[in-house]
């Protein structure tokens, strides 16, 4: 009996170990390597983006257009705030993100495309709660960054968390700070995104 209970734990011992070759194989396929960065000052990798929302007014930008409203604002965002803070209005995106800072000129691809949803969450003030994905599918990169975090928009910068990540920033992770660049009435917003990944392959 002991010598069958070594017998199979060997087996399970070198399939583990099968296993660890054959993603160490796969990891070295195309010569990227797992790092985890030592210091907040040395990012594996790190890209700066802008974000562009261009909200429907509900009349005549339909054609351009990024994001919609799914709710309106409650009639809480105007109890302490007498100017409004659209406490409880939701917003569903599907917006262009460029390395630069003007939008993409037609027939032109944008770096990425960030989809997800951003909702006002205070009555105090104008503040919202980001969750969103960073479609990227160009011939520099391919593959998803997933953020999410609180947009205080009184706060000259504010981080978003990076939780993951697929493709060519498959199980990456770091932080994403946030400045409010452009701010046109309404309906038109600019963010700069500093993108700065503490957990990736390079």
């Amino acid at each position: 009996m002991q010598g069958l209970i070594a017998t199979a734990s060997s087996r399970i011992v070198l399939a583990i170990f099968l296993l660890g070759l054959a993603a160490g194989a796969a990891a070295a396929a195309d010569g990227r390597r797992w790092h985890v960065s030592s210091s907040p000052e040395e990012p594996c990798k790190k890209m700066t983006l802008y974000y562009h929302d261009i909200l429907y007014n509900g009349a005549n930008n339909s054609a351009n257009a990024t994001s919609a409203p799914a709710t309106k604002p409650t009639v809480l965002s105007t109890v302490i705030n007498p100017n409004g803070t659209y406490f409880g209005m939701l917003v569903v995106f599907d917006d262009p993100v460029t390395e630069g800072k003007a939008l993409p000129v037609a027939g032109e691809e944008p770096a990425a495309r960030a989809q997800g949803f951003y909702f006002y969450n205070m009555k105090q003030t104008t503040s919202a709660w980001f969750a969103f994905t960073l479609v990227f599918n160009s011939t520099e990169s391919k593959g998803t960054l997933n953020l999410m975090g609180a947009d205080l928009m009184d706060e000259k910068t504010r981080d978003f968390s990076v939780v993951g990540g697929t493709g060519d920033f498959f199980m990456a992770r770091g932080i994403a700070t946030i400045r409010t660049d452009v701010i046109e009435g309404f309906y038109y917003f600019r963010l700069q995104m500093d993108i700065k990944l503490y957990e990736c392959y390079v």
